[in-house]
């Protein structure tokens, strides 16, 4: 079997990864979700109104993660770095805490990341033509894009741990639905642990750590009391960015690197 680069392993990643997220949004909108209603609410829509354009917006969110897989462009890629940035500002402008934005940073952070990667032209044609697979890149572009994921990597993470500090509702639904009494002091070790998680990332990536890192991130986000599959599915930014990164550190990939963490994630 053919080895691919890494160069090529982190764009199937990336643009997977991104498709992934706005077809599980864009599913929401479909099966209609209420809160989305907080969001629209910012923009003086009432809630008739909103449930009337969720299913349209979720419809054009599933088309364009599915492009993306498709035929991808750089189009696509930027805008969905632009929505994934206003769905995630929309919560703490409807009243959320602003970790409810950083910690969604993979939405807006796998696309960009694939930009990154792909490179950006400043021609308008270019945004309309098929991305195509990277060869090797130079170790300075490698460095930049590791640099990008580190950072989305350090806020999905923080973000993430912020909520469990401040005892976010539903992710104290979800220790209490899998058996935890103290759910408040689950979610003070899980909040510590993931901004320990998040710093390390930041300051030093460490290949095996960040293995194990992933592998929480993928098993943690499993455990949402309704749609878990759908909830799963959208955020698959963030698991898509810290397997990119991954694959940026220690210079190369191999087959066995790959088998490794598809063993562990099983």
């Amino acid at each position: 079997m053919k080895i691919l680069l890494k160069e090529q392993y982190i764009y199937y990643t990336l643009r997977i990864a991104a498709a992934m997220c706005f077809i599980g949004h864009g599913t929401f909108g479909i099966i209609i979700k209420p809160i989305w209603c907080n969001y629209f609410a910012v923009f003086g829509i009432g809630h008739g109104t909103a449930y009337q354009l969720m299913p349209i917006l979720g419809t054009i969110d599933i088309l364009i993660g599915l492009s993306l897989l498709v035929y991808p462009v750089r189009a696509i890629a930027g805008w969905l770095v632009i929505w994934g940035l206003i769905t995630a500002s929309l919560r703490p402008l409807s009243g959320e805490p602003f970790a409810e934005l950083i910690e969604r940073a993979g939405n807006f952070g796998a696309p960009l990341a694939l930009l990154v990667l792909c490179g950006v032209e400043y021609n308008l044609s270019s945004w309309f033509k098929k991305l195509t697979v990277p060869g090797s890149a130079r170790p300075d572009k490698v460095k930049k894009l590791q640099l990008v994921l580190r950072y989305v990597a350090f806020l999905l993470l923080a973000g993430h741990g912020w909520l469990n500090l401040a005892d976010k509702k539903s992710l104290l639904q979800q220790y209490t639905s899998l058996g935890f009494h103290n759910t408040q002091q689950v979610a003070l070790i899980a909040g510590l642990t993931e901004i320990a998680m998040a710093l390390l990332v930041l300051i030093k990536p460490i290949k095996p750590l960040l293995l194990v890192f992933i592998v929480w991130k993928v098993s943690t986000e499993l455990f949402y009391p309704h749609w878990e599959a759908f909830e799963w599915l959208e955020r698959a930014g963030s698991y898509g960015t810290l397997l990119a990164l991954w694959f940026t550190l220690d210079g190369g990939t191999t087959a066995n690197e790959v088998k490794t963490f598809q063993q562990a994630a099983v």
